[in-house]
């Protein structure tokens, strides 16, 4: 599972932070493995990837936590 969510606007670019999870039998919520931050355009070559790899969009299976605030 991903989950793709924008962070961050410039006015250049697009940052989007995409959250894999998976998903466990009997859990409500999948098992939240990988959080990275890409660019806008890294994120829709990852997302055009998974399509072609079979991958269908569905609505949300979870909220994942908020973000980290940057120190």
């Amino acid at each position: 599972m991903l989950h793709f969510r924008p962070t961050r606007w410039t006015h250049h670019n697009q940052v989007l932070e995409v959250t894999s999870g998976e998903l466990l039998p009997g859990e409500p919520v999948p098992l939240l493995k990988r959080r990275r931050e890409l660019t806008r355009e890294e994120a829709i070559r990852l997302w055009r990837q998974k399509r072609n790899a079979g991958l269908q969009p569905c609505p949300p299976q979870w909220v994942p936590p908020a973000s980290r605030s940057p120190r």
